[in-house]
């Protein structure tokens, strides 16, 4: 399965779960992510983004947007498109 980098977190809310991501590339509701930290890694599906507070479906490079992640992922970690 082909991945590509779309960002980074760049900022990690640990009660909630939520990452922020800084956008190299576009991520939209419903695309499989891969999350990599170092030797760790777990693959997700985005269920909403917002900026800003506000929900929107889709974010595009040079956006820092908030994803609600299933795992943690701390300032860093790689964020991957799976297509």
């Amino acid at each position: 399965m082909a991945e590509k980098l779309v960002g980074k977190v760049v900022h990690w809310y640990d009660k909630i779960s939520v990452g922020v991501i800084k956008l190299s590339g576009a991520l939209g509701v419903g695309d499989k992510v891969m999350v990599r930290h170092g030797e760790q890694e777990f693959e997700d599906t985005v269920e909403s983004i917002q900026l800003d507070h506000q929900v929107i479906k889709a974010g595009k490079k040079g956006q820092e947007v908030a994803v609600k992640l299933s795992q943690k992922s701390p300032e860093g970690s790689e964020v991957y498109v799976l297509g």
